[in-house]
This record gives C-alpha cells, structure tokens and sequence, in this order.
C-alpha cells in the first residue's frame, strides 16, 4: 500500500476541504481519466483497492497512472481509553480529494474498457466520480 517513506510532523489536524481542485485536474498523461465530482478522503487501502480492480480489467494492455498519494496520516486512540492523555498513533494514510481532482487515467486501451475498468474502480471509492475522455469538451 501507498504511504510516504517520511514525514516531517507524525500527526496531521483535520483540516476542511473546500473549493475545487484546479492542480491536478487536467487529462496529462492518458486518454481516459476517472475524475472526482465530490470532495472527501480516499485512504491508501481504497486505492490499492481501485488499482487492483482496473489492472484485473484491463489486462496487460494499456498503461495507468494514479495521480494521487495518500500523504496525511489519520490518528486513532485505543478503544476504551479515557479522555486527555494526548493524541493517538497515526493509524492509516488518506489523499484529500476536491472536486475536479483526476484519481486515474488509462492509456492504450479502447473506450469500452476504459469505461467499465473505472466503473469497477468507482465502486471502491467514497467519493462520486464521473469518466473523463481526451479530446471531449464539457
């Protein structure tokens, strides 16, 4: 699974997802993308699962690229700890997504494969995402 070989801070605060994504947001290296209609958090695992899933589909043909890292760590307490005590061990890695924000794009495969390998992919992930294609205005 995907998670940064160092950081600089082991915990991270929450943070707020706001606006659109304009970084990241173009088609730059496939002539499909799976693009991000919803803001939300998509952790190392979902993307493991999502790569997995367009790979099975698309076979050996085709390049892809994922065009998101999971670079800020969520913190958990044990369960039934009481309060104070400072706060938890970082327990799992999420990418931050905002609306616009292209996960994955495929490249060398036809369009009816690219459309059902990011449908598979789409139903890994907990934000909503539409299939993009080179050369489509709108």
């Amino acid at each position: 699974m995907l998670s940064p070989k160092r950081v600089k801070y082991r915990r991270m605060q929450k943070g707020r997802m706001r606006g659109k994504a304009y970084r990241g947001s173009d088609l730059n290296f496939g002539d499909f993308g799976l693009q991000a209609v919803t803001c939300g958090r998509i952790t190392a695992r979902q993307i493991e699962a999502s790569r997995v899933a367009i790979a099975r589909h698309a076979k050996k043909v085709g390049k892809m690229f994922i065009r998101i890292f999971p670079d800020k760590p969520v913190s958990k307490k044990p369960a039934e700890t009481r309060m104070g005590g400072g706060k938890g061990a970082p327990e799992y890695w999420v990418a931050v997504i905002k609306p616009g924000r292209i996960l994955f794009e495929l490249e060398g495969v036809t369009r009816e494969t690219a459309t059902e390998a990011f449908t598979l992919a789409a139903h890994k992930l907990p934000v909503r995402t539409k299939i993009i294609y080179r050369g489509d205005t709108l």
